[in-house]
């Protein structure tokens, strides 16, 4: 009798992001597993494709097929699947457990894969910002850091959470320096909200599947990585400072949500933004969760400014309101910055886009109940993009308050005044973030 065992049969369960990456750090070249399937949530359009065999390795020649998460009982079933592997992010720990509950009914393993067999060594210092939700301010965060680093002197290079969409053979490896670059790379208003600010400020952004390679390319022209985590995930990169924020406007998400708590607990520098807009009391109620949970981080209170271009076109007007997409999605929010600055700009109306909704559109509104009068940027397709244009035009408004960090006037086709809003991180009174990145260089040998 031969004593070899046959290889595990494994699903990723994923959102085109993770699911890669561990099928690169862990899966796709170990010949104890047999990787049968992905499978797909979060993001439409996803599932029914598959990873092709340039991306999935030699031992995957028909590439690997990316089913719907609907489906995993009979797909279980039908694959013999062994173990499922949870790979995505910014979901309740209730919602995890249902899905661990799922797998297990199913016969199979549930496991989460952790940061010692995922993460990838740089050669140059890295600082890596995290959340413990969507929409804390990641990328202000980021962008403010970078900033600081070039006052220094000093080159970063920014690598973002992946969010290949497209053509997957394409998506390998990324690297975007201009406007031009995302037009060439069609990306979708998603990326475009994370990358056109960094780019606008001279930034240079990486993404896509291969990480070991996106890593290998950047540390050639930089002296420090910045992680921009997306969702809540933890980085893909092994960081030498990692900052995490927490959001006052969700009090208790903090150590509900995965990997959230994970990240939190990871921190180094927790960073509480938004304290200019919640309540005192909120405020109070994260610092005491960070203090519990994690009491070596050293705790820096900041806030979040709102910047409207041009104010005098919202007084006494009809508005609609545009938001960053992710944020009030899978984020949870009911609204962001595009409503806070209408409700201060003196609008005569926020109008409610939810009646004027498109099927497509609307089906977003069905997936989503808790948004509120905003129309979420959602733009993973031309469908989508023409379903925000046809809900704007049909809504009878005088203007467009658009917080998506994307130039939206040149993704939709509409006749009306479109209003930029901005948000960026502003450092606590004394400077604390900064002090923490100056003595980061010092300590690196940076300056």
């Amino acid at each position: 009798m031969s004593d070899e065992r046959q290889p595990v049969n494994v699903l990723i369960m994923g959102a085109a992001g993770r699911d890669f990456h561990n099928l690169n750090m862990v899966y796709r070249d170990d010949p104890c597993y047999r990787v049968k399937a992905f499978s797909a949530a979060q993001i439409p359009g996803i599932s029914g494709r598959r990873l092709p065999p340039a991306l999935s390795g030699e031992r995957y020649l028909d590439g690997i097929p990316i089913v719907e998460e609907a489906k995993l009982e009979e797909v279980c079933a039908a694959m013999k699947i062994d173990q499922v592997v949870f790979s995505y992010s910014d979901i309740s720990h209730e919602a995890v457990m249902h899905k661990a509950s799922r797998a297990l009914a199913a016969g199979a393993d549930f496991t989460l894969l952790g940061p010692n067999r995922t993460q990838i060594k740089a050669t140059v210092p890295v600082i890596s910002v995290c959340a413990v939700r969507t929409g804390c301010g990641k990328s202000p965060v980021t962008r403010w850091i970078a900033e600081r680093l070039r006052v220094a002197g000093l080159r970063a290079a920014v690598i973002r959470h992946p969010m290949p969409y497209g053509d997957l053979e394409k998506q390998v490896v990324q690297r975007f320096e201009t406007f031009k670059d995302l037009d060439e790379a069609d990306c979708t208003i998603e990326e475009r909200e994370e990358y056109e600010p960094h780019l606008a400020l001279g930034d240079i952004v990486y993404a896509g599947i291969d990480y070991q390679r996106i890593v290998d390319l950047a540390v050639q022209e930089c002296d420090v990585v910045l992680w921009d985590g997306g969702n809540n995930d933890f980085s893909f990169i092994v960081p030498d400072l990692q900052v995490s924020l927490v959001d006052p406007l969700r009090p208790g998400h903090e150590d509900t949500y995965h990997p959230g708590e994970a990240v939190l607990r990871m921190a180094d520098v927790a960073l509480v933004t938004k304290s200019n807009s919640a309540e005192p009391g909120d405020v109070e109620r994260v610092v005491d969760t960070v203090s519990l949970i994690n009491p070596n981080a050293e705790i820096i209170v900041g806030s979040s400014r709102i910047d409207v271009e041009e104010p005098d076109l919202l007084r006494g007007k009809r508005v609609g309101v545009v938001e960053d997409g992710p944020t009030i999605t899978h984020g949870g929010m009911a609204y962001g910055a595009g409503y806070v600055a209408a409700s201060e700009g003196q609008v005569a109306e926020v109008v409610d886009p939810r009646p004027h909704a498109v099927p497509t559109l609307r089906s977003v509104y069905d997936e989503y109940p808790h948004i509120g009068k905003v129309i979420p940027a959602v733009g993973y397709d031309s469908e989508q993009i023409l379903a925000i244009s046809e809900t704007l035009s049909a809504m009878e408004i005088d203007a467009i308050v658009a917080a998506t960090p994307a130039d939206l006037g040149s993704l939709v086709d509409v006749q009306i005044p479109i209003v930029r809003v901005g948000y960026e991180f502003a450092d606590s009174e004394d400077g604390g973030l900064a002090i923490v990145i100056d003595r980061f260089c010092r300590k690196h040998g940076l300056v």
